[in-house]
């Protein structure tokens, strides 16, 4: 079963549930590990990370969810992705995350480009992403994502299509904001199957995910 997160959201940034209560949530829902990705730009990256680390750093990993530190890199200017990245990934965060192109939300164009030319893990419902972005994400590794959000899903069938001819990595995600948008892992992976994915494959995904997991951390 796919019991992995790696994007939500707390009441740090726009979400509305403290980050212990999305954790607690997340947990009774089914999953093993999470990353609470707040989103982030140069008015709040430096207290949202003391805040995020500090959390984390205090979760007991024997309430069965292993909680880790992240960012949602969100809605910045072209130039300010890779200096972002670069603090973010120095003051300890694990978990790094682009807002990319979706297509119901007004972002600049040439966002994918600019996240996937940074230090980012993943980027997040990049939209009607090109054939040039994708290759770009499969030789530096980062995780295309499919998302159950309501809206950014919509583009999850482009997504695997071109993933899948280029052969780039794929996470899926929840991108939650509210309760309701925590759903089940094997919801999540209905959400995979919808977008055109076999079993096969979201078991392929999932492998590949834990692996990145291990590597983050160290084990």
């Amino acid at each position: 079963m796919y019991d992995i997160n790696l994007h939500c959201h707390s009441l740090l940034s726009d979400g509305v549930l403290l980050p212990s209560e999305l954790s607690v949530r997340y947990l009774a829902a089914g999953y093993k590990t999470i990353a609470i990705t707040d989103h982030v730009d140069y008015s709040n990256i430096k207290s949202l990370i003391k805040s995020i680390i500090e959390f984390t750093n205090q979760w007991p990993k024997k309430l069965g969810i292993n909680v880790l530190p992240g960012v949602e890199l969100t809605h910045l200017p072209l130039e300010q992705f890779k200096p972002l990245a670069q603090l973010a990934r120095k003051s300890g965060i694990k978990i790094i995350v682009a807002h990319g192109e979706t297509i119901v939300e007004p972002v600049i164009q040439g966002s994918n480009r600019a996240a996937l030319e940074a230090d980012i893990d993943i980027l997040a419902h990049p939209g009607l992403i090109s054939d040039v972005d994708v290759k770009l994400a499969k030789e530096k590794g980062i995780f295309l994502e499919l998302t159950s959000r309501f809206g950014h899903c919509d583009t999850n069938p482009h997504v695997v299509g071109k993933a899948l001819k280029i052969q780039a990595k794929l996470i899926l995600n929840n991108d939650s904001h509210n309760p309701e948008d925590i759903i089940k892992p094997q919801d999540l992976e209905g959400v995979a199957k919808g977008a055109g994915l076999s079993d096969e494959q979201i078991i392929m995904i999932h492998q590949e995910v834990k692996e990145f997991l291990v590597k983050k951390e160290g084990r």
